[in-house]
């Protein structure tokens, strides 16, 4: 049984404490403690820095093999494309860049789900994105609308879409790498304070393991 996570940074294990730690191993050991009877064996198709545009053409290229004979796909991207242009918007007072990551996000989250589905009948999952700026308004807009565009585009293709922007609401500073003031002016230093912590990854194996679980 394989299950393949796909994503950036955050599924990659970016300031994890080792690769053992990140979520996708540790969802992975989860599977595998729930059944005695079938065996998971895990893959990760993730780069730090990758876009959606980035993950649509690992998905059609050097992931397409591996996703044909998947048994579970997580799909966790979006968060790069967002920032890019939030950070964008931020410093230009011009927030029709997130208007136009949203909107490119939605076209290659299509067509990856799309791909999957022609080539596999692996049970997949989209997983919203937590908010790592609950204190800048522009950062509870945008998130929102990327979270709502996963929901939009899981649905047309019959996903499933676990909530980690829930399991991470009101604990981020428990759960995320460096939190500071919850702010998008945070991340202008050259530091992001995104990814989970330990504690994040716990959670969001601990979150996402039953949506893998494949279907009978």
């Amino acid at each position: 049984m394989i299950y393949t996570a796909l994503g950036d940074s955050i599924t990659f294990g970016e300031n994890a404490s080792s690769w053992a730690k990140a979520y996708p191993q540790l969802a992975v050991s989860a599977l595998n403690s729930r059944s005695r009877s079938r065996k998971f064996t895990g893959y990760v198709i993730a780069r730090p820095g990758w876009s959606s545009n980035n993950l649509l053409n690992a998905v059609i290229g050097q992931g397409s093999p591996i996703i044909s004979q998947s048994e579970a796909v997580s799909i966790w991207i979006g968060g790069v494309d967002l920032a890019n242009a939030a950070l964008y918007s931020l410093k230009t007072q011009q927030p029709v860049a997130v208007k136009q990551s949203i909107a490119n996000y939605s076209r290659n989250l299509s067509a990856m789900l799309a791909h999957i589905r022609n080539r596999s009948h692996a049970q997949i999952v989209c997983c919203t994105q937590y908010n790592p700026f609950p204190n800048s308004p522009l950062a509870i807009e945008s998130i929102d609308r990327l979270n709502q565009t996963t929901y939009e585009v899981a649905q047309s293709y019959h996903a499933k879409v676990a909530p980690a922007h829930a399991w991470f609401e009101g604990k981020q500073a428990d759960l995320i790498y460096g939190y500071r003031k919850g702010k998008m002016e945070d991340a202008l230093s050259g530091f992001l304070p995104i990814h989970p912590n330990d504690s994040g990854h716990r959670v969001i194996a601990t979150g996402l393991t039953p949506y893998l679980i494949p279907r009978n």
